[in-house]
């Protein structure tokens, strides 16, 4: 594609504009961020289609990640895939090259490309739906580190635009693998267990020793993914299909066991999805919306993360109890 893009161009100013402005919080962010990614993918296919002709079946664009959680903050980087319908050579050409497409207009609009690569422009993460069934059974039965965190990238998958059941009929041969072999959540809990603290039992708080972000906090690991991490474990223990942390905690607390305990969680993990916007308006880079320097926040602000961050080290324990007993 033409780098002087019209169409993307607007698309990115059009983001650009609305990040500057004071007056959304996350869910509204989160229905912006959709709103660009599905107007670039119509775009990019109707290109697409002008030289490529007509997609050869049906087919499922899908974001992970944070996108697939509904949880992006101020920047993003891209994680999508594709699924399509038929197991034939033709189909996964036309297809690869489409995620080309899509992965370099994501990027020219201001969505950096994946470090780990998880695009529709990788074949890991565009395949024919039985590519996709055999694919998730060698995750499944492998017992190694890498396996079990591409599978917990893939259970956080939502549709943009396609064939929504495709996602679900995957998500859910991983529930009923798990019933199969209780196991397999043992293996999930043990892929999770290094939570990085962000707060010593004096209530200091433990910042990076050197670097150029020296005396921060990465909030990501310390504050945020103890809790994506240990809701998402219960979901797939319960068998939940909802993507969103939020949503995932209300169809848990749904099941009488979980209701009340989950209850401060809930709003715990909202009261971080606001912080990761208040905090973070003057972001210039991807990387600088992880890192937070304590120096700029207030006597008050100090408190409230610190006891955020400790209420996610006691969901991840209780999480762990939880699997532990395997009831």
């Amino acid at each position: 594609m033409c780098s002087e893009n019209r169409r993307l161009t607007e698309l990115k100013k059009e983001k650009e504009v609305f990040l500057k402005t004071n007056r959304y919080n996350s869910k509204e962010l989160n229905k912006f961020h959709d709103g660009i990614f599905n107007c670039l993918f119509q775009y990019i296919l109707s290109e697409y289609i002008k030289t490529n002709g007509e997609p050869p079946c049906s087919f499922v664009w899908f974001v992970t990640g944070s996108a697939g959680r509904k949880e992006q903050g101020i920047l993003s980087d891209q994680d999508h895939g594709i699924i399509y319908e038929k197991t034939e050579i033709t189909c996964n050409q036309y297809f690869m090259k489409l995620g080309k497409w899509i992965s370099d207009a994501l990027d020219e609009i201001g969505y950096p490309y994946c470090e780990g690569n998880v695009m529709s422009s990788n074949s890991t993460w565009c395949k024919s739906l039985e590519e996709w069934k055999q694919q998730l059974h060698q995750w499944l039965v492998k017992e190694n580190w890498e396996s079990i965190r591409f599978l917990q990238i893939f259970y956080d998958s939502r549709k943009i635009f396609g064939d929504q059941e495709y996602v679900q009929e995957l998500r859910n041969y991983i529930h009923q693998y798990c019933v199969m072999h209780p196991a397999l959540l043992k293996r999930f809990m043990n892929n999770v267990m290094r939570i990085k603290k962000g707060v010593g039992i004096f209530g200091q708080f433990f910042v990076e020793r050197s670097g150029s972000h020296k005396g921060s906090i990465h909030l990501k690991h310390t504050m945020y993914l103890p809790y994506v991490n240990s809701i998402r474990l219960l979901s797939i223990r319960e068998r939940i299909q909802e993507t969103s942390t939020i949503e995932r905690i209300k169809s848990l607390r749904e099941i009488k066991k979980y209701d009340e305990w989950l209850k401060a969680y809930e709003y715990s993990f909202n009261r971080i999805l606001e912080y990761r916007i208040i905090l973070f308006k003057e972001a210039k880079t991807y990387e600088d919306v992880h890192y937070l320097n304590i120096k700029q926040l207030s006597k008050e602000q100090r408190q409230e993360i610190k006891t955020l961050m400790r209420n996610g080290i006691k969901l991840y324990q209780q999480v762990q109890r939880i699997m532990e007993k395997g009831c």
